[in-house]
């Protein structure tokens, strides 16, 4: 397959807007690293008129996918972290053309970009299936509950490896059973354990909580940084605050987990209607 695409990397590389191209093969059959096409072409080009292009071909040796991707495009998946295959793509790929170095400076400056923001996406995440899956367990709806335990400690997990510098592959468990084995132990003991589910849940929810008592400052640090650029913020200011759109439909849930651990205070304003007040929110200067 390298050698039918081969021609057509070699006229990405010459358009001076291009900075990298990579290709990134089938391991195995049915690979989903390459959604399933023999061949990846990852073009990152600094026009972003068109964040994601993409063009499907077709041989005798094969099919291939081509994905042109814009440099900023490419740097909010990384900070996100909601495209995981192409960070994939980015480190395990073969480098055909790298302008200026581009690829190689990404790769060693990627563990630390916007590690802060990173943690405090997860943490986020982290909280809302916690909250979510306590009430389903106090319910008696375990099912439910077991999926939102596998969602707590899949981004509990995704905490510890950000935390050491790391990017959490798509293989994440791999990964923490190395860096953080007392978070493998939870994984381990909510799907292999013969207890009956409610012990299970009741078990991991009680542990989760010290894990997330004891991460709750890291986790807050960036929409803390935030908060502390104004005296008082309504929510609609905070849903508003570029840096904190990307919490999106989890920053109320967030800022009310944080309010009940004193992280930030609720401010009562005077409104027209003398019964009711707005509510507003301010970092607590105890923390």
């Amino acid at each position: 397959m390298e050698q039918v695409l081969r021609p057509i990397y070699q006229e990405r590389a010459s358009f001076p807007e291009t900075l990298g191209v990579i290709l990134v093969e089938k391991r195995v059959k049915g690979d989903p690293i390459t959604d399933t096409f023999d061949a990846i072409l990852l073009i990152i080009t600094e026009d972003d008129k068109v964040p994601v292009f993409t063009k499907h071909y077709m041989g005798s040796s094969g099919k291939a996918a081509m994905h042109t991707i814009s440099e900023k495009q490419l740097r909010k998946w990384i900070l996100l972290g909601t495209k995981r295959k192409v960070v994939d793509w980015l480190f395990n790929g073969k480098v055909y053309f790298d302008r200026n170095e581009f690829i190689e400076k990404l790769k060693i400056e990627f563990p630390f970009t916007g590690r802060k923001i990173k943690v405090g996406l997860e943490f986020s995440k982290l909280v809302r299936a916690y909250m979510e899956g306590k009430n389903f367990f106090e319910q008696g709806n375990f099912l439910d509950a077991y999926n939102h335990v596998v969602k707590l400690l899949h981004h509990l997990a995704r905490i510890a490896v950000i935390e050491k510098g790391l990017y959490p592959e798509i293989t994440v468990w791999s990964q923490v059973k190395k860096i953080d084995p007392a978070i493998y132990k939870l994984y381990e003991e909510l799907v292999m354990s013969e207890e009956p589910m409610e012990k299970r849940l009741g078990l991991l929810f009680l542990a989760s909580e010290f894990f997330i008592y004891n991460r709750t400052a890291d986790g807050a640090e960036h929409i803390m940084d935030v908060m502390a650029k104004q005296e008082q913020w309504e929510i609609q200011e905070l849903h508003e605050d570029e840096e904190l759109k990307i919490y999106s439909v989890d920053l109320e849930v967030f800022i009310e987990f944080l309010v009940e651990k004193g992280f930030i205070e609720v401010v009562p304003n005077e409104s027209k209607n003398d019964l009711i007040f707005h509510r507003e929110y301010k970092k607590s200067l105890r923390i």
